[in-house]
């Protein structure tokens, strides 16, 4: 098989793979082929470090086959989606603000963003097809909304107001461009705040566990607990595990860390799905990891510093998670096995 190698002849030749390919080695020492690109070089050329008229160039190339007319009805179908739904919106971001139950939902855009950022190449092939299944979806959306509040289900009426935006979209764009990032849009999900029945089915197991196995791993240790139900008592202080570290902000969370780490490195399919049905085992282990640290300040050490590192112990624990899921990549690959798939994010 012959040996290739990319030679830009211009900084948008450097950045999107052009036609002019002769035998040699890559920039980075490796031998590439035609069609793939090496990963390691793209990495070392940067958006900021393009010329102007580079930049400029690849931003024509995304927004290449949009109209004034395209963008404008797309602005105006979403800004009155947005605004016949305001009640719904308002009631979904104040939850997300003031209850640290529904936190998960404050990183729901951002990872949606994100997650498009690394798609963006594919907008230049998504040209705007306007479609009647919008309409269709937003009178749906309406009927499924009025349910919602006529029956009081806050999940169906949270969720008419992200389908009504969704059918202001997809009258405009069309079906394609939502196949084409249906992962972005799948994470707009986490936008739903947990109905409570649900989330107290979830955590009630999850703070159990999480209760049985801190107490066993301190007596381990040899630190005297004493569990009542899911209360730790050490050094005469009674710890709530439903205060000190609920399960379910943790599983939440941690399932959606895990959703971005997985569609955020061009993995197969299979090691996809295994990152996300380990998520909540891993919130489990997060969960329990925090929890012992917590009871011993919470019964050795003052109140406000038992507190702060409660807060910011949170934040370390999502840290901790995602260098669990970087090793469990780095594993599978020390064995030898197919982990990751340079196709499955091509643009």
């Amino acid at each position: 098989m012959p040996r290739w190698r990319e030679t830009p002849s211009s900084p948008m030749q450097s950045l999107c793979r052009g036609p002019r390919w002769r035998p040699g080695r890559s920039s980075c020492g490796r031998w590439c082929v035609p069609g793939r690109s090496c990963l390691r070089a793209r990495r070392l050329l940067t958006w900021w470090s393009l010329p102007t008229e580079a930049r400029d160039e690849r931003v024509m190339v995304l927004i290449r086959g949009w109209r004034q007319f395209d963008v404008i009805a797309l602005a105006v179908l979403l800004t009155g989606a947005i605004a016949a739904s305001w009640s719904a919106w308002r009631d979904i971001f104040s939850q997300a603000w003031h209850n640290p139950e529904q936190s998960h939902i404050l990183l729901a855009i951002p990872v949606a963003l994100w997650l498009g950022w690394l798609r963006r190449g594919r907008l230049a092939r998504c040209q705007p097809e306007h479609s009647l299944l919008g309409p269709v979806v937003i009178a749906g959306a309406w009927v499924l909304g009025n349910i919602g509040l006529s029956r009081s289900i806050d999940l169906f009426w949270h969720l008419s107001a992200i389908l009504l935006a969704a059918g202001a979209i997809l009258t405009v764009t069309g079906p394609k461009l939502w196949i084409r990032f249906a992962v972005p849009a799948v994470a707009l999900l986490a936008l739903l705040p947990v109905p409570a029945s649900i989330r107290m089915e979830i955590a009630q197991p999850l703070q159990d566990i999480s209760a049985r196995c801190s107490q066993f791993l301190l007596d381990i240790v040899g630190i005297p607990v004493v569990r009542t139900g899911n209360v730790l008592i050490i050094n005469g202080e009674s710890v709530a595990i439903a205060e000190a570290c609920n399960g379910m902000r943790m599983v939440a969370a941690l399932g959606l860390v895990a959703y971005t780490f997985a569609f955020s490195i061009p993995a197969r399919r299979l090691v996809r799905v295994l990152l996300l049905v380990l998520s909540p085992l891993l919130a489990v282990v997060v969960n329990i990891l925090r929890l012992m640290p917590t009871v011993l300040f919470y019964g050795y050490a003052s109140k406000p510093t038992a507190d702060a590192f409660h807060a910011f112990s949170g934040w370390f624990m999502m840290v901790a998670a995602l260098g669990v899921m970087w090793a469990t990549i780095r594993l599978l690959r020390w064995m030898e096995l197919p982990v990751l798939n340079y196709g499955a994010m091509r643009e």
